[in-house]
């Protein structure tokens, strides 16, 4: 029955009684036997009289004691009986200690909060996805008490069901004593839940996956100061933590715990690069760390070729540890089987047929963060009625989704804040759940996982933790599926991404992803294909936000023969292509021939898109622009008026065209004399930039660097240097050094400060 122990013999406290009435009865002699004025006494009517009072007291003393004793007696015979043995009663097998078993934090959680005393918790609930080690935590604190002496019985039962608990509580009564072997396995547990609820004996009770809390309803171990209860479950539900019951969460390792397993657990230096990467790379789980150390120690593996094999799309996570047969620490499940009976059961609660298909999604996305919207979009409700009814035969709104997410977060499958806007899974979970996925059901959701990224990603980037939010979810989807999103047709939606990088500032990013996805449109493609034109045109574009504005319009000059060649003269592409060699023409220095091939543009975007088009809009501000580049201020400030009125009226105050002829405008002002102007301007514009893309925006940036130059030619040179030093500090924190808008900044505090330091000479 494992290690057992000393315990307190039941009689003792009737024998400690007997042995004080004794010694009191004899000190009753002595203090009777000998008068206050230390004579003998003696024999006569007096000594009978003191003999009498002797054996009364005597008499009294034993009355008293064997009065105590019954009531004892009784006592134990009808509630506190125990096995004559002495020793710690133990019903259930307590789970071996895990090898290399850590000392968590989730550890000194457990204990700290069961201490001892009348703050003392006595139902505590590990709550954890499937992985996190509670079972082995329950069984290390319950090894702990067993081993210091602190329990008299230990029950750990697997709580897999009703008759599992019940089977458990019976057994430990017949243990005891409290039941005959025949008695009915129910009215069994009764009795054992009476007796804990009033023995003073010391007590653990451990329900180990109560994955199904109905199970126990009715049959939790009662409150007692004397017991304690531990539950282990992969379930969160509200009722696991009523009743006096608290709900302990158990978490992944931390990076020190992960790494410290493995280092234990290979114990080989030269195994050991890369341990911390792989810690990461499996999510800090503890079983996969467990299974993956044990894989590597099998294979003669190291960490580094293990992370070699986990990155490979083409293994399955089941090939990457143990066989079901050769799993280490007593393990039921591999890693990537671990969490399929949750599956089970969160797709078995009503909406039914719902939570496996939100996995499914949801697996293809960022595991640190999925919007919630997205999983509201009209692309995602149809495929969520199409998987839980043939041609959409069940309908799927939007409450039926917040209730699968609700049965996947209480099974901690996911975690989901109903009032947070997204949702999080672990990173495992998500591989598993992909494994599971047919070549056909993975196309499928690969299109509905871009078609919403696509439905929902906002236009203009106006609030920048939404963008990244939605640049993370399209990385991770093009991560998780790799040639499909190029080879059905998808590429929209790494063109936003691309897009959203860029105008984010982060323009190598944009170059270098744009860069990569030529090289695979081509090779899945084709080089004339629209995606591959598409992606070079970007990357074009990007090449000049980096400064090479001559090599962005070479590129845009090979690119608009192809577009002509492919796609015709009037195709959207080809149109863009024209309006992009123009602008980048006169960035290089050319603004006059910038502008005649604008106008050129503009009059094709008029006869094919109508003048009234967001593209045709842009096109007049560039035109507009490029006079003013070309020394035409006046006429740049009359045409980027007219065009504002237009792009306010058809456009609103918030489209990015209307912005950006408001910048536009604000800053020909300037070049045009009225620096005043371009001050009010300006300060106006940075106003909505900072409401509307937010304070560290690249627009509002650059708007700030503007404005600090016009009110430099105002006649405030100072005023200019400690605006621009502000700004450079910024740029530097959000950009790095290398930016564009970093090496603006640096330029234009430079040639302030020298002018600064020439108004001081001037005044000496």
């Amino acid at each position: 029955m494992g290690e057992v122990f000393r315990r307190r013999p039941p009689g003792r406290r009737v024998v400690v009684l007997l042995v004080a009435a004794l010694l009191a009865a004899a000190v009753a002699i002595v203090l009777l036997r000998r008068p206050a004025d230390g004579t003998t006494l003696r024999p006569g009517w007096a000594g009978t009289e003191q003999a009498g009072w002797i054996a009364g007291i005597i008499s009294a003393v034993f009355s008293l004691v064997g009065t105590v004793a019954a009531v004892q007696a009784l006592r134990v015979g009808r509630s506190d009986r125990a096995p004559a043995t002495g020793r710690l009663v133990q019903v259930g097998r307590v789970p071996q200690s895990a090898s290399w078993f850590q000392d968590r934090r989730a550890q000194l959680d457990l204990t700290r909060v069961a201490r001892t005393g009348r703050t003392a918790v006595l139902t505590q609930v590990l709550s954890g996805m499937g992985g996190v080690g509670k079972t082995q935590l329950a069984a290390q604190f319950a090894r702990r008490l067993a081993h210091t002496g602190e329990l008299d019985l230990l029950v750990w039962i697997t709580a897999i069901s009703r008759d599992a608990i019940l089977a458990g509580y019976a057994q430990a009564a017949r243990q005891l004593h409290l039941v005959d072997p025949t008695v009915d396995p129910e009215q069994a547990a009764s009795t054992l839940l009476n007796w804990c609820e009033r023995t003073d004996h010391r007590w653990l009770v451990v329900l180990d996956n109560l994955d199904t809390p109905a199970h126990a309803a009715g049959w939790w171990p009662p409150a007692n100061r004397h017991g304690r209860t531990i539950v282990t479950t992969r379930r969160r539900d509200a009722v696991l933590a009523a009743e006096g019951r608290v709900l302990v969460e158990v978490g992944l390792f931390s990076e020190v715990e992960a790494a410290g397993y493995l280092h234990r657990a290979i114990a080989d230096p030269g195994r050991l690069a890369e341990a911390g990467q792989l810690a990461a790379d499996l999510g800090h789980l503890p079983l996969a760390v467990a299974q993956a150390a044990a894989f590597i120690r099998d294979r003669g593996l190291d960490c580094a070729g293990y992370r070699r094999l986990l990155t490979d799309r083409r293994r399955r996570l089941d090939e990457l540890v143990p066989q079901p047969d050769a799993l280490p620490d007593d393990h039921r499940a591999t890693v990537a089987a671990t969490w399929s009976l949750s599956i089970d059961v969160a797709d078995a609660a009503v909406p039914t047929g719902l939570a496996r298909p939100v996995l499914n999604l949801v697996a293809l996305l960022d595991p640190n963060g999925v919007p919630t919207a997205l999983l509201t979009t009209a692309p995602v409700l149809a495929y969520l009625s199409d998987a839980r009814g043939a041609d959409g035969a069940v309908t799927t709104d939007v409450d039926d989704v917040d209730r699968a997410l609700h049965n996947l977060h209480r099974l901690n499958l996911i975690t989901h804040d109903p009032h947070g806007g997204a949702l999080r899974a672990h990173a495992l979970v998500q591989r598993a759940t992909r494994d599971q996925l047919v070549e056909k059901q993975l196309a499928r959701i690969t299109r509905v996982a871009a078609g919403a990224l696509l439905s929902r990603w906002p236009e203009t980037e106006t609030r920048p933790a939404v963008s990244q939010a939605f640049r993370a979810n399209a990385v991770a989807l093009h991560d998780h599926v790799g040639d499909l999103l190029l080879a059905n047709d998808l590429h929209d939606v790494l063109i936003r991404l691309y897009s959203s990088l860029g105008e984010a500032g982060l323009v190598r990013a944009a170059c270098a992803g744009s860069e990569q996805a030529i090289a695979d449109s081509a090779r899945l493609n084709g080089p004339d294909h629209t995606a591959t034109l598409a992606f070079r045109l970007l990357h074009a574009f990007y090449q000049g936000r980096a400064g090479d504005a001559a090599r962005a319009a070479e590129e845009f000059t090979t690119l608009t023969a192809d577009c002509v060649r492919v796609l015709g003269p009037d195709a959207h592409l080809t149109l863009t292509t024209r309006h992009n060699i123009a602008f980048w023409r006169g960035e290089a220095g050319d603004p006059a021939g910038a502008a005649e091939a604008t106008a050129e543009v503009l009059a094709d975007r008029l006869r094919v898109n109508g003048p009234d088009h967001p593209e045709t809009l842009n096109t007049r501000g560039s035109l507009a622009w490029l006079q003013g580049e070309a020394g035409e201020h006046a006429e740049a400030v009359v045409a980027l008026r007219e065009l504002l009125a237009d792009c306010r009226r058809l456009l609103g105050p918030e489209h990015h065209v209307t912005l950006k002829a408001r910048s536009g405008l604000a800053f020909q002002l300037g070049a045009s004399g009225d620096h005043a102007a371009a001050v009010t301007e300006t300060r106006t514009l940075i106003a909505d930039y900072t409401r509307i893309l937010g304070v560290e925006h690249p627009l509002t940036l650059t708007a700030h660097r503007n404005l600090a130059w016009w009110q430099g030619c105002t006649g405030d040179p100072q005023g200019a240097t400690e605006a621009l030093e502000e700004l450079l500090a910024t740029c530097l924190r959000v950009f790095g050094s290398d930016h564009r808008l970093t090496a603006d900044a640096t330029d234009a505090l430079t040639y302030w400060r020298q002018h600064e330091q020439s108004d001081i000479i001037s005044d000496e």
